[in-house]
């Protein structure tokens, strides 16, 4: 008996409180009962005023800077060349194709016509040596080879920096750096080069030993030069506010040849020397 008197009283309480508080919300003392349809109303006069505020101050911001571009491309025809991030000059890129030949010609002939000059050293070093080809004829059968390789080091090296320094991948200041590692890039490419252009000419081609060890020698000698100065120039180029993409490959070209010719029949003579060769 005492259990289910317990159990009432239990119900009881909950019924009582239940209805407590449904009076309570009834008589609105937590909660306004507004009806949903009159909250919405009320509040959309609200929300059409804000938005139209908001449209008329974008569409009024966006007349401004209409008439700003405009006024910018009246006072300003043409864009000036960005500044790079190694602080050289950027060759206007945009301007290219709008460019007639005639000045890319022109812009281009005095420094090929200086560095023509240049090569013409070439044709002194040969009559300087010309005792030497006529006693050795087979090196003369290498004299392009070489020049080729040459021009072939320094232009990848030439196109590796400009790409890097068009980017801002490096800056003047890391000058010392790639030069000193491209030398030794080429250094290894001449080394392995060589050995292998004297072996195959050599045992191959039935070239002479001791031409073969000039070969050998030479071409070493010649990448780094190569690689040195493809690596070099470009920075010289913007220390001195020059336009690398046009100087600086012709330049080092004419360089290399007239360096690695003058290397080869130096190389030649020293090593003819050593075979007890007379010349």
């Amino acid at each position: 008996m005492h259990q289910y008197r317990l159990t009432f009283f239990i119900l009881l309480c909950c019924l009582t409180e239940c209805y407590s508080t449904r009076t309570f919300l009834a008589k609105g003392q937590l909660f306004p009962l507004t009806p949903h349809r009159n909250r919405r109303n009320s509040m959309a006069p609200r929300s059409n005023v804000g938005d139209s505020a908001v449209l008329a101050d974008l569409k009024e911001t966006i007349k401004l800077q209409a008439l700003e571009i405009e006024r910018l491309k009246k006072g300003q025809p043409k864009a000036a060349a960005p500044a790079s991030a190694h602080g050289g000059p950027v060759a206007d890129v945009s301007s290219y194709l709008e460019r007639h030949f005639l000045q890319v010609a022109l812009q281009r002939i005095g420094w090929l016509s200086l560095f023509l000059v240049s090569l013409s050293f070439t044709a002194l070093i040969v009559n300087g040596f010309e005792h030497t080809l006529s006693r050795q004829i087979e090196l003369a059968f290498f004299m392009p080879l070489l020049a080729g390789h040459g021009g072939n080091t320094g232009g990848q090296t030439v196109g590796t920096v400009l790409s890097a320094l068009s980017s801002g991948t490096i800056a003047l200041k890391d000058a010392p750096k790639i030069v000193a590692k491209e030398a030794c890039s080429g250094l290894v490419v001449g080394c392995a080069l060589g050995a292998a252009v004297a072996l195959i000419s050599h045992y191959v081609m039935g070239i002479s030993q001791h031409v073969s060890t000039v070969i050998f020698c030479t071409l070493p000698l010649v990448s780094t030069i190569a690689s040195t100065l493809g690596s070099a120039i470009p920075f010289l180029c913007v220390s001195f506010g020059l336009d690398p993409t046009v100087i600086a490959a012709p330049a080092m070209t004419s360089f290399v040849d007239v360096s690695g010719l003058l290397s080869y029949f130096l190389i030649a003579n020293q090593i003819f020397k050593w075979f007890g060769l007379e010349l």
